[in-house]
C-alpha cells in the first residue's frame, strides 16, 4: 500500500503528459489541415500579424502578395490563419466585399481643411483653440507667479 502511494504522483504525471501530448498533436494536425486549404487568391494572416493574399503554394513555402505588386516568400509554418474572404476584406479594406464593390467606402480628406466647421472658416481665418482672452491670460499669469513664490510679478 505504501508503494502505491509513492507511485501515484508519477502515474498522474504520466497521464497528464499523455493528455498534453495528444492535445498538442491535435493542434498540429489542425494547423496542417488549415495550411492545406491555402490556394492562390486566399487571404491569410502570418504569425507575425501580416495580412496578405496567397499567390503561389509550393511544397514548404508560400508566395504572398503583401501589397499590390509586392511579393514575399514565406515558410508555410509562418502562416497563422487562413481567412474567409469576407473576414479578409473586412480586416484589410475596412468593410465587406459588397461594401467595396458598391463604392461606399469612406472618403478620407487629403488635409484637415474639410474637418473644420463651416462657421469657423467663415470668421477671420483664425481658429479658437480654447485660449483665454489676453487680459484674462495676463491675470492668470500673475496668479500663477504668486503661487510659485515669485513676488515680483507684473
Amino acid at each position: 500500500m505504501n508503494g502505491l502511494v509513492t507511485l501515484l504522483p508519477f502515474i498522474v504525471l504520466i497521464g497528464v503528459m499523455f493528455l498534453m501530448t495528444r492535445s498538442a498533436k491535435r493542434k498540429q494536425q489542425q494547423a496542417a489541415a488549415m495550411r492545406d486549404q491555402m490556394e492562390p487568391g486566399t487571404g491569410v494572416r502570418t504569425i507575425g500579424g501580416l495580412y496578405a493574399t496567397v499567390k503561389e503554394v509550393r511544397e514548404d513555402t508560400v508566395l504572398l502578395e503583401v501589397a499590390p505588386g509586392q511579393h514575399s516568400l514565406f515558410a508555410k509554418n509562418a502562416v497563422g490563419a487562413v481567412l474567409e474572404p469576407e473576414e479578409y476584406e473586412r480586416i484589410v479594406h475596412g468593410g465587406t466585399s459588397g461594401d467595396l464593390k458598391s463604392g461606399s467606402a469612406p472618403v478620407v480628406p487629403d488635409d484637415a481643411s474639410e474637418l473644420a466647421d463651416a462657421d469657423e472658416q467663415a470668421g477671420d481665418g483664425k481658429l479658437d483653440l480654447g485660449k483665454d482672452s489676453g487680459a484674462k491670460a495676463d491675470e492668470d499669469a500673475g496668479t500663477d507667479a504668486k503661487r510659485d513664490g515669485d513676488t515680483d510679478s507684473k
